[in-house]
């Protein structure tokens, strides 16, 4: 017979409670399974890997859909970074990332290494923050990632806290998983160490106050890393770590030269914390449910209300909402108080959730990371705006693009970042990657002049030729981009261009920036 399957560190351990909502269940464990494949997968690949009937996931998918969480792409389910929502909802009410990443930025500068920021959950480590370094050999998680605590740095610091149940815990997960198979994110390990090796690095870990990780995860990868620990409890809030490989450092070199750097800037973390002013409650999310209605009269048996209704509670937390009670959540997304407590109930045997009988609250655990967070904190630009570009091109008939400024000054340039092509037999082709000047282009002159809000250029480049483009702004309302038309001076008038084209274009933009600003939260997103 073949061997059991261990279970994976993301499956709830115990029955699920008569309230669970079924249906948020199984939407989770579709956003698991894109996840685990990358963001990516067939309809047919997600009926296989979740086990669940093929109306069911086109269901559930069409949903997400809706709420524009996912695309779907021909047979393919696509991750949208509006899916990275959830995380930012956690990360937000975790404050840490806004408080401690511009030091751990800068410690990352100074060193010339990869710095880190992670937090625990259960017996493993997830990252909440990177600053990486640009090079060919890059040494980095991606933020979200799951790793097992006995092959990192972080691991033995957090484990020095942990309660007997917890380290048993450890030791049922280990007896079934011993290679770290369901810990994707990193190569499964062909000779496991005892369990005594870990729990002496622990408690060496608690002694020292740092801990380093000579090669657990891979050959040629190295880290130490120091306790940032909460000034009101005293606890670690979370572990600064410093990543680097054996070509650059030793796991020794790193003890004796960086960690002395690190301590330092971990001393600085601690008085952020200590000194912080209280968050500024932000308001929550409004008129979802309304919104959930409308959408379920229109689409129908396709759309699932309760999952809607359940994800929507996620995104009631926040910063400055970081524990909520019952009533807190029903007024912040205007769902029933009975199904506002079973989404909580949900999510707190999916592991999503933690109550905290003593205050009546619930806070987000770093399990909602999980949900699509690691493969999209990657994205660039180019790759946001590409399948809206490619709609815009389907509507209008004609080609578009995305460019950004390169250069300024009297040779200012633009350079073409994402295009698609008009389905017309005659359409204008500029490849990717061309370089124009910036003052030549409806693209250039948005972008050169910021307050700008659409440019027209009318054959002034070349004979025949009609572009529009409307700027892209980031988070900041800066304009970082824009997105143009171009067509053959036959096929509209420049009045034709203003009145039908610039409305679709300026829709469009809208929906990139839309999905920018949820990327930008917590991750660095590329221009090129």
């Amino acid at each position: 017979m073949p061997a059991e399957t261990p279970p994976s560190p993301e499956a709830p351990e115990s029955a699920v409670p008569a309230e669970a909502v079924a249906p948020l269940i199984r939407g989770v464990r579709v956003l698991r399974e894109l996840t685990e494949a990358g963001g990516t997968l067939s309809l047919s690949g997600l009926e296989r890997a979740t086990g669940l009937a093929r109306s069911t996931v086109d269901r559930i998918t069409s949903t997400l859909a809706r709420m524009g969480y996912v695309r779907l792409d021909g047979r393919d389910a696509v991750a949208t970074p509006r899916l990275m929502e959830l995380g930012n909802a956690y990360l937000a009410a975790l404050r840490l990332p806004d408080l401690l990443s511009a030091r751990a930025d800068a410690l990352a500068d100074a060193l010339d290494e990869s710095v880190s920021l992670a937090v625990a959950d259960r017996d493993g480590i997830r990252f909440i923050h990177q600053a990486t370094r640009r090079r060919a050999m890059s040494l980095s998680f991606r933020i979200g990632d799951l790793l097992p605590a006995e092959r990192t740095a972080p691991g033995p610091l957090f484990a020095a806290e942990w309660t007997d149940a917890e380290w048993r815990a450890w030791r049922e997960r280990r007896a079934t998983d011993p290679e770290n198979r369901h810990f994707t994110a990193v190569p499964p390990r062909e000779l496991p160490f005892p369990d005594a090796e870990f729990e002496q690095r622990a408690e060496a870990a608690g002694r020292d106050g740092w801990a380093l990780d000579d090669q657990l995860i891979e050959p040629g990868l190295v880290a130490v890393s120091v306790p940032v620990r909460d000034p009101r409890t005293g606890r670690i809030a979370c572990v600064a770590n410093v990543v680097s490989h054996t070509s650059r450092h030793t796991a020794t070199d790193l003890r004796d030269t960086l960690l002395p750097r690190l301590r330092a800037t971990v001393a600085e973390m601690e008085h952020e914390l200590a000194t912080a002013p209280g968050p500024d409650p932000g308001p929550p999310p409004s008129d979802l449910a309304a919104w959930i209605g409308a959408s379920k009269h229109e689409l129908g048996r396709e759309f699932i209300e309760s999952l809607a209704r359940g994800l929507t509670v996620l995104t009631a937390f926040g910063e400055g909402r970081a524990a909520l009670t019952l009533t807190d959540v029903a007024r912040a997304t205007g769902l029933a108080r009975a199904t506002a407590r079973r989404a909580l109930i949900t999510y707190e045997h999916l592991g999503l959730v933690r109550q905290h009988p003593e205050s009546r609250t619930f806070t987000l655990t770093p399990r909602v990371l999980s949900l699509g967070f690691p493969p999209l904190s990657r994205t660039t630009l180019p790759r946001i705006a590409a399948p809206h570009l490619a709609d815009l091109s389907a509507r209008v008939r004609e080609s578009t693009a995305l460019a950004i400024l390169v250069s300024r000054g009297p040779d200012a340039e633009i350079q073409y970042t994402a295009r698609a092509v008009s389905p017309r037999i005659m359409g204008v082709d500029i490849r990717v990657g061309t370089r124009l000047p910036a003052a030549a282009t409806s693209l250039g002159r948005v972008l050169l002049a910021e307050n700008r809000s659409h440019a027209l250029l009318d054959e002034d480049w070349e004979d025949g030729l009609r572009t529009l483009a409307v700027p892209l702004h980031d988070r900041r309302g800066r304009a970082i981009a824009a997105v143009g038309v171009a067509l053959h001076a036959a096929g509209r008038t420049a009045t034709e261009c203003v009145d039908e084209l610039l409305p679709e274009l300026r829709r469009t933009a809208s929906r990139v920036e839309d999905e920018l600003r949820a990327a930008g939260r917590f991750t660095r997103v590329p221009l090129l």
